[in-house]
């Protein structure tokens, strides 16, 4: 079923929901589920349980980075007023960069974020966050496919039958546009997203979980301030 016009136009607030609400079900689950992993793994590996954990925090953080390098990469052949809009934009199809490999990039790099958001939740969480991350994300491409399918066509259908929808391929698919890509407003748009990634590479280092939660609440302020600053620019252009 695909997503409301309600759900889209919030997408950023039902994102973070998702994942707030994850956290805290440490109250049906106290174990976390990295410390759940690494005591399976220790004696199999004949480590230390601790090491391993840390080592799973280490990689749970390359994989937010990871995941912020596509985001910001997808975000540099977009506008952030398209990243972000409230409504689908089916006046143009974007087939460059990521969109060579994988038509829904930015939502893939969110799949990715609630898995290595997950190391810092329980077990229960970490589930619960990755299987309604992924549900969300795939109501959010219905929508938009069914948007994008009535305006372009048989263009965004031979699009459509040549990407993948969420899971990238190795290599490109269709051939690139020529479209450069714009770096700078790519980090512009997703400077918010790679404060996630280095929240959790701090947790990974210190352990420090005030740390963590005090990096991740600067980021998400400076994701609604710059939202805002946004807004009012789209809407002093209007």
């Amino acid at each position: 079923m695909r997503a409301t016009n309600w759900e889209f136009t919030n997408r950023a607030l039902v994102f973070g929901m998702i994942l707030g609400l994850s956290f805290p079900l440490y109250f049906l689950d106290p174990q976390n589920s990295t410390a759940a992993l690494a005591n399976w793994m220790g004696p199999k590996l004949r480590l230390d349980a601790d090491l391993v954990a840390r080592l799973l925090f280490a990689l749970a953080a390359l994989l937010l980075f990871v995941a912020a390098l596509i985001r910001t990469w997808s975000s540099s052949y977009l506008h952030a007023r398209i990243v972000y809009g409230a409504e689908v934009k089916t006046d143009s199809l974007v087939a460059d960069g990521p969109y060579r490999r994988v038509r829904n990039p930015l939502y893939f790099a969110n799949v990715l974020m609630s898995i290595a958001f997950g190391s810092m939740m329980s077990r229960v969480g970490f589930f619960v966050a990755v299987l309604a991350m992924l549900g969300f994300c795939y109501r959010l491409i219905l929508r938009e496919e069914d948007e994008l399918q009535a305006h372009q066509g048989e263009r965004y259908e031979g699009y459509r039958k040549a990407v993948p929808r969420l899971w990238p391929a190795l290599g490109p698919r269709i051939p690139s546009a020529g479209n450069p890509a714009r770096w700078t407003e790519g980090f512009k748009a997703e400077s918010w997203y790679w404060g996630f990634a280095v929240a959790l590479a701090v947790f990974a280092m210190t352990l420090k979980l005030k740390l963590f939660f005090a990096i991740l609440v600067v980021s998400l302020v400076w994701f609604w301030v710059s939202s805002a600053i946004l807004e009012k620019k789209r809407n002093s252009q209007a």
